[in-house]
């Protein structure tokens, strides 16, 4: 099991007490504005996310807001309302760069299509810092991100030992065109191959992280396989989507194992309920401290690692109350 080189429980404590103010999904906006760098008293960094509608994203945000005020910069957090809403998040690209900011961070719902308006970021020598996703460029400094295959591979192993090492695996995952969504694709089946190879693995399904579609998804598997053993959702609203797809299906679906990624309170209580055997967690909260603590490096001239793993843990009913796993899930 990967460990978390951090102060979990700090951040475990930061996150809820952030967090309380902010539950649920809330529309595209920034954590307030800022003017241009040069006219700023303290530095400012403009942090684009792929989205709001997830609990992640607003744990990552508190991380963000927290790390903020212990460098002393000045920051904005947006995302698009859905993470489908690629065209929306080049707009917000676009905008920050006007803004001149000292830096940014940015995390691709397209890791090609931000490939332009990221090389003027670069013309215009605004150190760009990449989390979650990364992009096919050089131009991000480094990349503060879970390390996206080797955890869904961890999910993959735990996949094999819930259903006896046979039958039949359905994917469900949130996109094709973030790195976050092809590595975890990746990841699993590559995981799955490895541990249980005679298990089959059904074609991938894209549910673009909501929870409706990926509900219908898994349904849909259900009815064409009714021997199906598993499912995978690669992020929150997948996963989530998976769990109301098999309550659904209702008998048809009773012996279906449901491995998820993500760990917000819908995750959390359908684990402990019984109904999703185990979830991947991220460290959301210490990737938005790790995104701001690297663009203030960046700005100061400082040498970035190329990677900065912020980590991962498998949870299930047997360490849901653990501290070390408590400290890293966003409720």
């Amino acid at each position: 099991m990967r460990k978390i080189s951090m102060g979990l429980a700090a951040l475990g404590v930061a996150a809820s007490m952030t967090l309380a103010a902010c539950s649920g999904a809330t529309p595209a906006a920034p954590s307030g504005s800022a003017p241009a760098s040069s006219a700023a008293e303290k530095p400012y960094i403009a942090i684009i996310s792929k989205g709001f509608q997830h609990q992640f994203w607003q744990a990552v945000k508190a991380g963000a807001e927290q790390e903020a005020a212990k460098e002393n910069v000045t920051i904005t957090f947006e995302g698009p309302a859905a993470e489908t809403e690629i065209e929306s998040q080049m707009n917000m690209l676009t905008a920050a760069l006007a803004k001149k900011p000292a830096a940014l961070g940015f995390a691709a719902l397209d890791s090609k299509a931000a490939a332009a308006t990221l090389q003027q970021f670069a013309d215009a020598k605004i150190p760009v810092i990449a989390f979650d996703s990364g992009v096919d460029s050089d131009i991000p400094l480094t990349t503060a991100s879970t390390d996206n295959k080797a955890a869904a591979a961890e999910g993959a192993k735990h996949m094999c030992e819930l259903i006896g090492n046979k039958g039949k695996v359905g994917l469900i995952v949130h996109d094709q065109t973030s790195k976050s969504g092809t590595d975890r694709r990746d990841g699993f089946i590559e995981g799955i191959k490895a541990n249980c190879p005679d298990v089959t693995l059904l074609e991938t399904q894209y549910g673009a992280g909501d929870q409706a579609k990926s509900a219908d998804i898994a349904k849909n598997m259900i009815a064409a396989n009714p021997d199906i053993a598993g499912i995978f959702g690669s992020n929150e609203g997948s996963a989530i989507g998976a769990v109301k797809g098999v309550q659904e299906a209702g008998d048809a679906a009773k012996n279906v194992k449901l491995v998820g990624f993500d760990s917000g309170q819908a995750q959390i209580d359908a684990i402990t309920a019984g109904t999703m055997a185990g979830a991947i967690t991220q460290n959301p909260v210490g990737m938005g401290e790790q995104l701001v603590m690297a663009a203030v490096k960046a700005i100061k001239g400082e040498t970035l690692e190329k990677v900065i793993d912020t980590g991962f843990y498998w949870y299930d009913k047997t360490n849901i109350t653990d501290p070390k796993i408590a400290a890293v899930l966003y409720k």
